[in-house]
């Protein structure tokens, strides 16, 4: 099984992860923001992984700083437990509807953080987090996890519903791109032989 376990502490938060990619879809987060917890939890679900997120921030009012570091500690797990690249599919991607809303989430694990959202938002918060939070997770995620994301909205109403395909595409994405070939021979999904 490919489990990784990564801590990270500063002055302002206090993150800790424990990610297993081969997992059942089993999630355990706190992060102090519920609906962040909701969408981390999606994720997990819809990726099959199992994912443990504690997050403690010295700024409760604001989420702003826990979910940012998760998302640095996620995308480090993420790059961790992949080490290498060796024999996984490489890249992913799903449609997934939820009720009003479709959106399209294509990730590379080609060695290169990069991030492309293009969702609208019709509020200024679902819950209890601001909705550009959403698009700074993503991107803080797929800088820190050395992979290429592509996150796009085709249409829908319901921020809630939005967000929430977000997360559960990003799991099935990430599922897909993370799952190991075995007519690769642990190959490295390259023509250069390395990646990055």
């Amino acid at each position: 099984m490919r489990v990784v376990k990564l801590d990270r502490k500063t002055k302002e938060t206090e993150i800790k992860v424990r990610l297993n990619i081969d997992g059942r879809g089993e999630a355990e987060i706190d992060t102090g923001c519920k609906f962040f917890d909701h969408l981390l939890g999606a994720l997990a679900k819809h990726g099959v992984f199992d994912l443990e997120t504690k997050a403690q921030s010295t700024m409760p009012v604001d989420p702003h700083h826990a979910v940012e570091d998760a998302a640095i500690v996620l995308g480090k797990a993420l790059d961790s437990v992949t080490s290498g690249k060796i024999g996984i599919k490489r890249f992913g991607s799903a449609f997934i509807p939820m009720d009003d809303s479709l959106v399209l989430v294509a990730v590379d694990f080609g060695g290169r953080g990069y991030a492309k959202v293009n969702v609208t938002f019709n509020r200024s918060r679902i819950g209890d987090l601001d909705v550009d939070l959403i698009t700074h997770f993503l991107q803080t995620l797929a800088i820190n996890g050395n992979f290429t994301l592509h996150v796009n909205e085709f249409y829908g109403q319901n921020d809630h519903h939005k967000a929430e395909a977000i997360f559960k595409a990003l799991g099935v994405a990430l599922n897909v791109a993370t799952r190991t070939e075995p007519r690769s021979k642990g190959q490295v999904p390259s023509q250069k032989g390395v990646i990055g």
